[in-house]
């Protein structure tokens, strides 16, 4: 039997952030949707409501520990508990050939996808400790285990959330706290277009050529859905995933299989 929980999505107001909030929300947890982009959380309170569940829409920098503070205390004064923390925000960062990466490319790219997770589990474990249950769901990438050329700042942060990951698992197991990485393959949907036209233009190869690649990369020839990624968060958060901790699971259509 589930629990009635509560979860906190980093980057929830769209994509597959907005997917996994709608999985939970379907799933019977209420639901604190941190993002940049107020407009855009709207949208997912709406859809979070649809399936009769609450939801608190936070404007949130994850590269602002006080942000970060004041989103964690935000949703623990209204829903008393989080049990489940998705850190799914994540920026694409540039790409460039590494010499041709620029400082500030490189820093905004690391504040986001390894700072803010940081911040998030270390403003929130306190709470979850204390209850003596949590799941954390990092949503890493394939790039965390192979490298991809041109995108020497994505491929570091993503490889270093796996590690954190684990690291982090075996600090805070005895708590029965679970921490997994979910590692999409190529996601259809406007952001994997916007790396397909950057790296068409950076290659001089045309935006199709690049696409089919990437499908031909798959055993299955073709990209993985959010809704894919959604289910299988939504499970690392269920009663059923209880003994799973410290892994880094492959939703890649087969792209990457270790």
């Amino acid at each position: 039997m589930e629990r009635d929980s509560t979860a906190l999505v980093t980057g929830g107001g769209r994509g597959i952030g907005q997917a996994i909030c709608v999985e939970l929300a379907a799933r019977g947890n209420d639901v604190v949707v941190a993002d940049l982009d107020e407009t855009e959380m709207a949208s997912t309170v709406e859809l979070v409501e649809a399936e009769g569940q609450r939801a608190l829409a936070l404007q949130t920098d994850l590269k602002r520990l006080e942000d970060v503070e004041s989103t964690v205390e935000a949703a623990l004064g209204e829903f008393g508990t989080v049990e489940h923390l998705v850190n799914n925000a994540g920026i694409a960062g540039p790409t460039s050939a590494c010499e041709q990466v620029s400082s500030e490319e490189w820093d905004e790219t690391v504040a986001v996808n390894l700072r803010g997770p940081f911040y998030t589990c270390r403003t929130l474990l306190p709470s979850m400790k204390t209850a003596g249950y949590g799941r954390i769901v990092n949503i890493a990438s394939v790039t965390g285990k192979r490298p991809l050329r041109q995108r020497t700042p994505y491929a570091t942060t993503k490889m270093g959330l796996i590690g954190f990951t684990r690291t982090l698992a075996a600090e805070v197991g005895e708590h029965d706290i679970n921490v997994n990485a979910v590692c999409p393959g190529s996601v259809d949907g406007p952001r994997i277009r916007r790396v397909f036209e950057q790296k068409a233009e950076a290659t001089g190869q045309s935006y199709e050529v690049v696409r089919q690649r990437a499908e031909d990369e798959s055993p299955r020839k073709e990209l993985v859905t959010r809704e894919d990624i959604a289910n299988t968060v939504a499970f690392l958060c269920s009663d059923d995933a209880d003994r799973i901790t410290g892994q880094d699971v492959n939703v890649s259509a087969g792209k990457v299989m270790y």
